[in-house]
Protein backbone atom coordinates (compact mmCIF):
# COMPACT_ATOMS: atom_id res chain seq x y z
CA UNK A 1 0.00 0.00 0.00
CA UNK A 2 1.23 3.48 -0.83
CA UNK A 3 1.76 6.06 1.91
CA UNK A 4 -1.18 8.27 0.88
CA UNK A 5 -3.57 5.30 1.00
CA UNK A 6 -2.16 4.19 4.36
CA UNK A 7 -2.56 7.72 5.70
CA UNK A 8 -6.23 7.75 4.68
CA UNK A 9 -6.76 4.40 6.41
CA UNK A 10 -5.08 5.66 9.61
CA UNK A 11 -7.20 8.82 9.64
CA UNK A 12 -10.37 6.77 9.25
CA UNK A 13 -9.33 4.41 12.06
CA UNK A 14 -8.39 7.29 14.39
CA UNK A 15 -11.70 9.03 13.80
CA UNK A 16 -13.63 5.82 14.42
CA UNK A 17 -11.86 5.56 17.80
CA UNK A 18 -12.85 9.11 18.71
CA UNK A 19 -9.26 10.42 18.64
CA UNK A 20 -8.86 14.13 17.93
CA UNK A 21 -5.12 14.63 18.60
CA UNK A 22 -2.87 12.31 16.60
CA UNK A 23 0.09 12.20 14.22
CA UNK A 24 1.43 9.85 11.54
CA UNK A 25 5.20 9.90 10.90
CA UNK A 26 6.47 8.00 7.85
CA UNK A 27 9.99 7.22 6.59
CA UNK A 28 11.14 5.33 3.51
CA UNK A 29 14.80 4.61 2.69
CA UNK A 30 16.27 2.98 -0.39
CA UNK A 31 19.99 2.43 -0.86
CA UNK A 32 22.38 0.68 -3.20
CA UNK A 33 26.00 0.17 -2.13
CA UNK A 34 29.13 -1.42 -3.56
CA UNK A 35 32.41 -2.24 -1.76
CA UNK A 36 35.65 -3.66 -3.09
CA UNK A 37 38.61 -5.72 -1.95
CA UNK A 38 41.72 -6.12 -4.07
CA UNK A 39 40.57 -5.52 -7.61
CA UNK A 40 37.15 -7.11 -7.26
CA UNK A 41 33.72 -6.27 -5.91
CA UNK A 42 33.48 -7.54 -2.34
CA UNK A 43 29.80 -6.80 -1.76
CA UNK A 44 26.75 -5.38 -3.50
CA UNK A 45 23.72 -4.44 -1.42
CA UNK A 46 20.33 -3.18 -2.52
CA UNK A 47 18.14 -2.42 0.50
CA UNK A 48 14.79 -0.87 1.32
CA UNK A 49 13.68 0.01 4.83
CA UNK A 50 11.31 2.24 6.72
CA UNK A 51 7.87 2.29 8.26
CA UNK A 52 5.30 4.44 9.98
CA UNK A 53 4.78 5.57 13.57
CA UNK A 54 1.38 6.66 14.88
CA UNK A 55 1.10 8.61 18.10
CA UNK A 56 -1.95 10.02 19.75
CA UNK A 57 -2.93 12.00 22.82
CA UNK A 58 -5.55 10.20 24.88
CA UNK A 59 -6.37 11.19 28.45
CA UNK A 60 -3.57 13.78 28.34
CA UNK A 61 -0.92 11.15 27.62
CA UNK A 62 0.92 10.27 24.43
CA UNK A 63 0.73 6.71 23.13
CA UNK A 64 2.93 5.33 20.36
CA UNK A 65 2.72 2.39 17.95
CA UNK A 66 4.63 1.62 14.76
CA UNK A 67 4.68 -0.76 11.81
CA UNK A 68 6.84 -1.62 8.82
CA UNK A 69 3.88 -2.94 6.88
CA UNK A 70 1.44 -0.50 5.27
CA UNK A 71 -2.01 -2.07 4.94
CA UNK A 72 -5.64 -1.56 5.99
CA UNK A 73 -5.14 -4.03 8.84
CA UNK A 74 -1.96 -2.48 10.21
CA UNK A 75 -3.46 1.01 9.93
CA UNK A 76 -6.21 0.08 12.36
CA UNK A 77 -3.82 -1.97 14.51
CA UNK A 78 -1.37 0.89 15.15
CA UNK A 79 -4.23 3.23 16.07
CA UNK A 80 -5.61 0.75 18.60
CA UNK A 81 -2.18 -0.05 20.07
CA UNK A 82 -1.24 3.60 20.46
CA UNK A 83 -4.54 4.36 22.20
CA UNK A 84 -4.06 1.40 24.54
CA UNK A 85 -0.45 2.42 25.27
CA UNK A 86 -1.55 5.93 26.22
CA UNK A 87 -4.06 4.51 28.68
CA UNK A 88 -1.44 2.57 30.66
CA UNK A 89 1.24 5.28 30.84
CA UNK A 90 1.99 6.65 34.30
CA UNK A 91 4.03 9.69 33.22
CA UNK A 92 2.56 13.12 33.78
CA UNK A 93 4.80 14.98 31.33
CA UNK A 94 3.20 17.51 29.01
CA UNK A 95 2.89 16.24 25.42
CA UNK A 96 2.88 18.17 22.17
CA UNK A 97 1.84 18.05 18.53
CA UNK A 98 2.78 20.73 16.04
CA UNK A 99 0.14 23.10 14.70
CA UNK A 100 -0.48 23.23 10.94
CA UNK A 101 -0.67 26.31 8.78
CA UNK A 102 3.03 27.22 9.14
CA UNK A 103 5.22 28.67 6.40
CA UNK A 104 8.15 26.55 5.24
CA UNK A 105 11.31 27.49 3.37
CA UNK A 106 11.68 26.54 -0.27
CA UNK A 107 14.58 24.09 -0.33
CA UNK A 108 14.91 23.36 -3.99
CA UNK A 109 18.23 21.70 -4.57
CA UNK A 110 19.94 21.24 -7.91
CA UNK A 111 19.03 17.71 -8.92
CA UNK A 112 21.63 15.37 -10.32
CA UNK A 113 21.09 11.87 -11.72
CA UNK A 114 21.97 8.98 -9.47
CA UNK A 115 24.30 6.44 -11.04
CA UNK A 116 22.88 3.10 -12.07
CA UNK A 117 24.09 -0.04 -10.25
CA UNK A 118 26.31 -0.72 -13.27
CA UNK A 119 27.82 2.78 -13.05
CA UNK A 120 28.29 2.36 -9.30
CA UNK A 121 30.30 -0.83 -9.84
CA UNK A 122 32.29 0.78 -12.65
CA UNK A 123 33.09 3.78 -10.42
CA UNK A 124 34.35 1.81 -7.41
CA UNK A 125 36.46 -0.50 -9.58
CA UNK A 126 37.99 2.57 -11.24
CA UNK A 127 38.60 4.01 -7.78
CA UNK A 128 40.28 0.83 -6.62
CA UNK A 129 42.48 0.82 -9.71
CA UNK A 130 43.38 4.46 -9.02
CA UNK A 131 44.26 3.82 -5.36
CA UNK A 132 46.76 1.07 -6.31
CA UNK A 133 48.18 3.29 -9.07
CA UNK A 134 48.52 6.29 -6.75
CA UNK A 135 51.66 5.03 -5.01
CA UNK A 136 53.80 1.89 -4.95
CA UNK A 137 53.43 1.82 -1.15
CA UNK A 138 49.69 1.04 -1.42
CA UNK A 139 48.92 -2.54 -0.34
CA UNK A 140 45.97 -4.92 -0.07
CA UNK A 141 43.45 -3.80 2.50
CA UNK A 142 42.88 -0.59 0.56
CA UNK A 143 39.27 -0.32 -0.52
CA UNK A 144 36.80 1.83 -2.40
CA UNK A 145 33.06 2.04 -1.94
CA UNK A 146 30.03 4.00 -3.04
CA UNK A 147 26.39 4.30 -2.08
CA UNK A 148 23.31 5.94 -3.55
CA UNK A 149 20.27 6.64 -1.43
CA UNK A 150 16.71 7.93 -1.56
CA UNK A 151 15.13 9.21 1.64
CA UNK A 152 11.51 10.23 2.11
CA UNK A 153 9.84 11.52 5.27
CA UNK A 154 6.24 12.62 5.71
CA UNK A 155 4.28 13.91 8.71
CA UNK A 156 0.53 14.32 9.00
CA UNK A 157 -1.46 15.28 12.07
CA UNK A 158 -4.98 16.18 13.08
CA UNK A 159 -4.03 19.83 13.66
CA UNK A 160 -3.63 20.67 10.00
CA UNK A 161 -0.04 19.54 9.47
CA UNK A 162 0.70 17.70 6.21
CA UNK A 163 4.32 17.87 4.99
CA UNK A 164 6.60 15.66 2.95
CA UNK A 165 10.25 15.74 1.86
CA UNK A 166 12.11 13.59 -0.67
CA UNK A 167 15.87 13.52 -1.16
CA UNK A 168 18.44 11.49 -3.03
CA UNK A 169 22.19 11.51 -2.99
CA UNK A 170 25.43 9.65 -3.52
CA UNK A 171 28.53 9.04 -1.40
CA UNK A 172 31.94 7.85 -2.58
CA UNK A 173 34.85 6.87 -0.32
CA UNK A 174 38.33 5.50 -0.79
CA UNK A 175 40.72 4.12 1.85
CA UNK A 176 44.44 3.84 1.16
CA UNK A 177 46.53 1.40 3.22
CA UNK A 178 50.27 1.86 2.74
CA UNK A 179 53.39 0.10 3.99
CA UNK A 180 57.13 0.72 3.89
CA UNK A 181 57.89 -2.89 4.79
CA UNK A 182 58.12 -2.16 8.50
CA UNK A 183 54.85 -0.50 9.37
CA UNK A 184 51.44 0.28 7.89
CA UNK A 185 49.23 3.33 7.91
CA UNK A 186 45.94 4.33 6.31
CA UNK A 187 43.91 7.39 5.36
CA UNK A 188 40.58 8.00 3.65
CA UNK A 189 38.68 10.46 1.48
CA UNK A 190 34.90 10.89 1.34
CA UNK A 191 33.00 12.77 -1.37
CA UNK A 192 29.30 13.61 -1.22
CA UNK A 193 27.53 14.69 -4.39
CA UNK A 194 27.40 14.06 -8.11
CA UNK A 195 29.55 11.25 -9.46
CA UNK A 196 29.79 13.22 -12.71
CA UNK A 197 31.94 15.77 -10.85
CA UNK A 198 34.04 13.18 -9.01
CA UNK A 199 37.82 13.32 -9.56
CA UNK A 200 38.72 9.70 -8.81
CA UNK A 201 42.50 9.96 -9.33
CA UNK A 202 42.68 13.08 -7.13
CA UNK A 203 40.79 11.40 -4.28
CA UNK A 204 43.04 8.33 -4.52
CA UNK A 205 46.21 10.41 -4.65
CA UNK A 206 45.23 12.45 -1.59
CA UNK A 207 44.33 9.39 0.48
CA UNK A 208 47.57 7.64 -0.46
CA UNK A 209 49.71 10.72 0.15
CA UNK A 210 48.12 11.36 3.54
CA UNK A 211 48.64 7.75 4.58
CA UNK A 212 52.24 7.64 3.34
CA UNK A 213 53.18 10.90 5.07
CA UNK A 214 52.61 9.24 8.45
CA UNK A 215 54.97 6.30 7.87
CA UNK A 216 57.92 6.50 10.22
CA UNK A 217 56.09 8.97 12.43
CA UNK A 218 57.62 9.72 15.80
CA UNK A 219 55.94 10.81 19.02
CA UNK A 220 55.23 14.41 19.91
CA UNK A 221 57.22 15.62 22.93
CA UNK A 222 55.23 16.17 26.11
CA UNK A 223 54.35 19.76 26.81
CA UNK A 224 51.80 22.53 26.51
CA UNK A 225 51.62 23.73 22.91
CA UNK A 226 49.64 25.81 20.49
CA UNK A 227 47.53 23.22 18.66
CA UNK A 228 45.95 23.41 15.21
CA UNK A 229 43.04 21.05 14.71
CA UNK A 230 42.59 20.16 11.02
CA UNK A 231 39.05 20.47 9.62
CA UNK A 232 38.23 16.80 10.08
CA UNK A 233 39.58 16.78 13.66
CA UNK A 234 37.60 19.89 14.60
CA UNK A 235 34.50 18.40 12.98
CA UNK A 236 35.02 15.29 15.12
CA UNK A 237 35.07 17.45 18.27
CA UNK A 238 31.86 19.20 17.21
CA UNK A 239 30.25 15.82 16.57
CA UNK A 240 31.27 14.49 19.97
CA UNK A 241 30.18 17.54 21.98
CA UNK A 242 27.19 18.75 19.95
CA UNK A 243 24.86 17.47 22.66
CA UNK A 244 25.90 20.31 24.98
CA UNK A 245 23.81 22.64 22.79
CA UNK A 246 20.63 20.60 23.35
CA UNK A 247 18.18 22.46 25.57
CA UNK A 248 16.84 19.15 26.87
CA UNK A 249 20.33 18.06 27.93
CA UNK A 250 20.91 21.43 29.59
CA UNK A 251 17.58 21.17 31.41
CA UNK A 252 18.56 17.73 32.75
CA UNK A 253 22.00 18.88 33.88
CA UNK A 254 23.88 17.15 31.04
CA UNK A 255 25.31 20.45 29.77
CA UNK A 256 26.92 23.45 31.43
CA UNK A 257 25.05 25.89 29.17
CA UNK A 258 21.76 26.06 31.05
CA UNK A 259 20.75 29.70 31.44
CA UNK A 260 23.88 30.97 29.63
CA UNK A 261 22.08 32.64 26.69
CA UNK A 262 23.51 36.12 26.20
CA UNK A 263 26.78 35.25 27.93
CA UNK A 264 30.22 34.92 26.34
CA UNK A 265 31.13 31.23 26.16
CA UNK A 266 33.73 31.29 23.36
CA UNK A 267 36.38 33.46 21.76
CA UNK A 268 35.20 36.39 19.60
CA UNK A 269 36.34 34.55 16.44
CA UNK A 270 33.92 31.68 17.13
CA UNK A 271 30.51 31.55 15.44
CA UNK A 272 28.66 28.22 15.50
CA UNK A 273 25.72 27.90 13.12
CA UNK A 274 23.08 25.25 12.61
CA UNK A 275 21.90 25.28 8.98
CA UNK A 276 19.15 22.93 7.73
CA UNK A 277 19.92 24.13 4.18
CA UNK A 278 23.72 23.83 4.19
CA UNK A 279 24.92 23.92 0.59
CA UNK A 280 26.83 20.61 0.59
CA UNK A 281 24.44 18.60 2.79
CA UNK A 282 22.61 15.95 0.77
CA UNK A 283 19.26 16.32 2.54
CA UNK A 284 18.13 19.89 3.27
CA UNK A 285 15.05 19.90 5.49
CA UNK A 286 12.29 22.52 5.65
CA UNK A 287 10.71 20.87 8.70
CA UNK A 288 11.89 18.91 11.72
CA UNK A 289 10.65 15.60 13.13
CA UNK A 290 7.65 17.35 14.73
CA UNK A 291 6.75 19.23 11.56
CA UNK A 292 7.95 22.60 12.87
CA UNK A 293 9.58 24.89 10.26
CA UNK A 294 13.37 24.85 10.25
CA UNK A 295 15.62 27.86 9.86
CA UNK A 296 19.28 28.82 9.99
CA UNK A 297 20.39 30.08 13.38
CA UNK A 298 23.61 31.01 15.16
CA UNK A 299 24.01 29.09 18.38
CA UNK A 300 27.15 31.06 19.18
CA UNK A 301 27.76 34.42 17.53
CA UNK A 302 31.15 36.09 17.93
CA UNK A 303 31.62 34.12 21.14
CA UNK A 304 28.18 34.84 22.64
CA UNK A 305 25.66 32.05 23.22
CA UNK A 306 22.52 33.10 21.37
CA UNK A 307 20.33 30.03 21.74
CA UNK A 308 20.25 26.36 22.60
CA UNK A 309 18.51 23.90 20.28
CA UNK A 310 14.85 23.23 21.09
CA UNK A 311 11.98 20.98 20.18
CA UNK A 312 8.39 21.68 21.29
CA UNK A 313 8.83 19.99 24.67
CA UNK A 314 12.03 21.77 25.73
CA UNK A 315 10.77 25.10 24.42
CA UNK A 316 7.59 24.88 26.49
CA UNK A 317 9.51 23.79 29.59
CA UNK A 318 11.96 26.70 29.33
CA UNK A 319 9.59 29.42 28.13
CA UNK A 320 11.18 29.53 24.66
CA UNK A 321 10.11 28.93 21.07
CA UNK A 322 11.15 25.77 19.25
CA UNK A 323 14.19 26.19 17.00
CA UNK A 324 12.89 23.44 14.72
CA UNK A 325 15.45 20.87 15.88
CA UNK A 326 13.25 17.93 16.82
CA UNK A 327 14.77 14.69 15.57
CA UNK A 328 13.99 10.96 15.55
CA UNK A 329 16.35 8.00 15.24
CA UNK A 330 14.30 6.17 12.66
CA UNK A 331 10.57 6.23 12.06
CA UNK A 332 9.77 4.65 15.43
CA UNK A 333 12.22 6.59 17.61
CA UNK A 334 11.33 8.98 20.39
CA UNK A 335 11.49 12.70 19.67
CA UNK A 336 14.94 14.10 20.52
CA UNK A 337 16.95 17.22 19.70
CA UNK A 338 19.75 17.35 17.12
CA UNK A 339 21.32 19.88 14.77
CA UNK A 340 21.01 19.59 11.01
CA UNK A 341 24.42 20.79 9.82
CA UNK A 342 26.35 22.30 12.71
CA UNK A 343 29.37 24.21 11.48
CA UNK A 344 32.06 26.50 12.76
CA UNK A 345 32.03 29.57 10.52
CA UNK A 346 35.28 29.95 8.52
CA UNK A 347 37.65 32.84 9.13
CA UNK A 348 39.82 34.85 6.75
CA UNK A 349 43.15 33.06 7.15
CA UNK A 350 44.54 30.37 4.88
CA UNK A 351 45.84 27.27 6.63
CA UNK A 352 49.38 28.40 5.79
CA UNK A 353 48.74 31.70 7.56
CA UNK A 354 47.29 29.77 10.51
CA UNK A 355 50.47 27.69 10.68
CA UNK A 356 52.60 30.82 10.57
CA UNK A 357 50.62 32.29 13.42
CA UNK A 358 51.09 29.10 15.49
CA UNK A 359 54.87 29.31 15.09
CA UNK A 360 55.76 26.13 16.94
CA UNK A 361 53.26 23.52 18.11
CA UNK A 362 51.29 20.49 16.95
CA UNK A 363 48.98 20.03 13.96
CA UNK A 364 46.36 17.34 14.69
CA UNK A 365 44.49 15.71 11.82
CA UNK A 366 43.37 12.52 13.59
CA UNK A 367 41.56 11.98 16.89
CA UNK A 368 40.88 8.48 18.20
CA UNK A 369 38.90 7.09 21.13
CA UNK A 370 36.22 9.76 20.91
CA UNK A 371 33.68 7.54 22.67
CA UNK A 372 35.92 6.39 25.50
CA UNK A 373 38.14 9.44 25.83
CA UNK A 374 35.55 12.23 25.79
CA UNK A 375 32.90 13.09 28.37
CA UNK A 376 30.04 14.90 26.57
CA UNK A 377 28.63 16.13 29.90
CA UNK A 378 31.70 17.63 31.59
CA UNK A 379 33.39 18.54 28.32
CA UNK A 380 36.65 16.84 29.32
CA UNK A 381 38.61 14.93 26.68
CA UNK A 382 41.84 12.97 26.51
CA UNK A 383 42.26 11.60 23.01
CA UNK A 384 44.79 9.56 21.08
CA UNK A 385 46.05 11.77 18.26
CA UNK A 386 48.20 11.92 15.16
CA UNK A 387 49.43 14.72 12.94
CA UNK A 388 52.57 16.78 12.45
CA UNK A 389 54.86 19.00 14.43
CA UNK A 390 54.72 22.70 13.58
CA UNK A 391 58.16 24.27 13.47
CA UNK A 392 58.79 27.87 12.44
CA UNK A 393 55.29 28.11 11.03
CA UNK A 394 55.49 24.97 8.85
CA UNK A 395 54.22 21.40 9.13
CA UNK A 396 57.29 19.20 9.49
CA UNK A 397 57.75 15.66 10.81
CA UNK A 398 54.80 13.34 11.30
CA UNK A 399 53.90 12.37 14.87
CA UNK A 400 51.44 9.89 16.35
CA UNK A 401 50.63 7.90 19.48
CA UNK A 402 50.36 10.98 21.63
CA UNK A 403 47.45 12.25 23.72
CA UNK A 404 45.86 15.68 23.59
CA UNK A 405 43.81 16.66 26.63
CA UNK A 406 41.56 19.56 27.48
CA UNK A 407 37.97 20.62 27.97
CA UNK A 408 35.57 21.49 25.16
CA UNK A 409 34.05 24.47 27.00
CA UNK A 410 37.53 25.85 27.65
CA UNK A 411 38.67 25.06 24.11
CA UNK A 412 35.93 27.29 22.68
CA UNK A 413 37.44 30.19 24.64
CA UNK A 414 41.02 29.26 23.70
CA UNK A 415 40.51 29.41 19.92
CA UNK A 416 42.64 32.31 18.74
CA UNK A 417 42.22 32.07 14.97
CA UNK A 418 40.06 30.25 12.40
CA UNK A 419 41.08 29.30 8.86
CA UNK A 420 38.96 29.55 5.71
CA UNK A 421 39.21 25.87 4.65
CA UNK A 422 35.86 24.58 5.94
CA UNK A 423 35.01 20.94 5.14
CA UNK A 424 31.84 18.93 5.64
CA UNK A 425 33.10 15.72 7.25
CA UNK A 426 30.69 13.75 9.38
CA UNK A 427 27.41 13.34 7.52
CA UNK A 428 24.59 11.14 8.78
CA UNK A 429 21.10 10.92 7.31
CA UNK A 430 20.07 14.51 8.03
CA UNK A 431 22.78 15.52 10.52
CA UNK A 432 26.23 16.77 9.56
CA UNK A 433 29.21 18.59 11.04
CA UNK A 434 31.62 20.92 9.29
CA UNK A 435 34.63 22.95 10.39
CA UNK A 436 37.75 24.70 9.16
CA UNK A 437 41.15 24.37 10.81
CA UNK A 438 41.42 26.24 14.11
CA UNK A 439 44.32 27.42 16.25
CA UNK A 440 43.96 26.76 19.97
CA UNK A 441 46.26 28.50 22.40
CA UNK A 442 47.89 25.95 24.65
CA UNK A 443 46.64 22.39 25.14
CA UNK A 444 48.27 19.58 27.09
CA UNK A 445 50.12 17.08 24.88
CA UNK A 446 51.40 13.84 26.40
CA UNK A 447 53.92 12.02 24.25
CA UNK A 448 57.53 11.05 24.85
Amino acid sequence: MKYEDFKAAVIAAAQSEGLTDYELYYVSDESTSVDTFGHEVKSFTDATSGGACFRCIAGGKMGYASTEQLSEETARAVVLRAKENAAVLETEEEVFLSEGGKTYADVRRKAYPLPTPEKLIETVLAGQKAIYAADSAVIDGSETGAETFRHSVAIYNSRGLDVKSDHSGAVYYTVAVVSDGNEMNDSYEIKIGSFDELDIPAAAAKAAADAKSKLGAGVAPTGNYPVIFAPKAMADLLTTFSGVFSAENARKGFSRLMGKEGETIAAPCVTLTDDPFYAEAPMPMAFDAEGSPTFTKNLVENGVLKTLLHNLKSAAAMGKTTTGNAAKRGYNGAVEIRPFTLFLAPGDLTEEELLARAGNGVYIDFLGGLHAGANPISGDFSLQSAGYMIENGKKTRAVRSFTVAGNFYDLLKQITAVANNIELRNMGSVTGFAAPAVLVNGLSVAGE
